[in-house]
């Protein structure tokens, strides 16, 4: 298994190291658990990037929905990463439904469609971002439901927009909008507007009022961790980044909507060490 961890961890390293870094924090026999998992997300995340359009990538995400529900047992086991999910869930009882959620939500991203409200992208980040924390905490606890539903809610959200913060520019070269429609507006803008070339007075509001969100679940977060158990505390680590990014991207203004914000290595891991040890 030691081996085995290692091969994990280093994989969880190159494809997200900030995930990587939480998994250090955990314990040592939950860490291969934990990887496995990350890596699902990791893969699954990605997959806008590996397709040319939208149906290759359905297909794919079909192919794991399948995998989990216990219908490909045969190529589940020709693929390492697919094999070791199918036993974590195993082994700690993780809800089949979670990951069909996460990979129903996981369609979007294949689309160019606008996130109408700040409802819709909570929903989408509860499904993805937060059922990830929440689940990687039932690893943490023994495969028994963890006391962490209202912290890893508030969580995911809120590292789920620094995120896509982070990846404004990406997502507005492709024609990719995940800022709310509802808070553009309410900024004097639109998408339209947003996906051109030029500027506008407006983009520094709406990123202003995205990080204002941001915050509002950081809060929440936090606060709700205060009642979390220490041993299950690791995969909050990813809060101290989000709140370097939300500091960031506020000084960083309209510019976030073309040049990334980016954290140094040193930073992140600062930040994520002093939000795992609570200091």
């Amino acid at each position: 298994m030691g081996d085995t961890s290692g091969d994990l961890l280093n994989q969880l390293r190159e494809a997200d190291r900030e995930r990587y870094l939480s998994v250090l924090f955990a314990p040592e026999d939950r860490r291969a658990a934990l990887a496995t998992l990350f890596l699902f997300n990791a893969e699954t995340a990605r997959l806008r990037d590996l397709v040319s359009e939208p149906l290759p990538g359905e297909i794919r995400l079909q192919w794991w929905r399948d995998l989990i529900a216990g219908d490909r047992a045969e190529e589940a086991r020709q693929n390492p990463l697919a094999a070791a999910l199918l036993d974590v869930i195993a082994a700690h009882d993780l809800p089949a439904a979670a990951f069909d959620n996460l990979l129903e939500a996981r369609i979007f991203d294949l689309y160019d469609d606008p996130v109408p409200s700040r409802t819709d992208l909570e929903g989408y980040l509860g499904e993805t971002a937060s059922m990830l924390i929440q689940m990687a905490c039932q690893i943490l606890n023994g495969g028994q439901t963890p006391p962490t539903a209202d912290a890893a809610g508030h969580a995911g959200v809120a590292y789920g927009i620094a995120t896509l913060i982070r990846q404004m520019p990406q997502h507005r070269a492709r024609g990719q909008m995940f800022l709310p429609a509802d808070l553009l507006a309410a900024a004097g803008t639109d998408a339209n507007r947003w996906l051109a070339e030029g500027d506008d007075p407006a983009f520094a509001t709406a990123i202003s009022a995205f990080v204002a969100l941001g915050r509002e679940h950081l809060a929440k977060a936090r606060a709700a961790l205060i009642d979390v158990p220490k041993g299950l505390r690791a995969p909050f680590a990813v809060l101290g980044v989000a709140d370097a990014v939300f500091t960031k991207a506020n000084k960083a203004g309209a510019a976030a909507r073309t040049t990334p914000v980016r954290l140094s290595p040193v930073t992140v891991q600062w930040r994520m060490t002093r939000q795992a040890l609570g200091f």
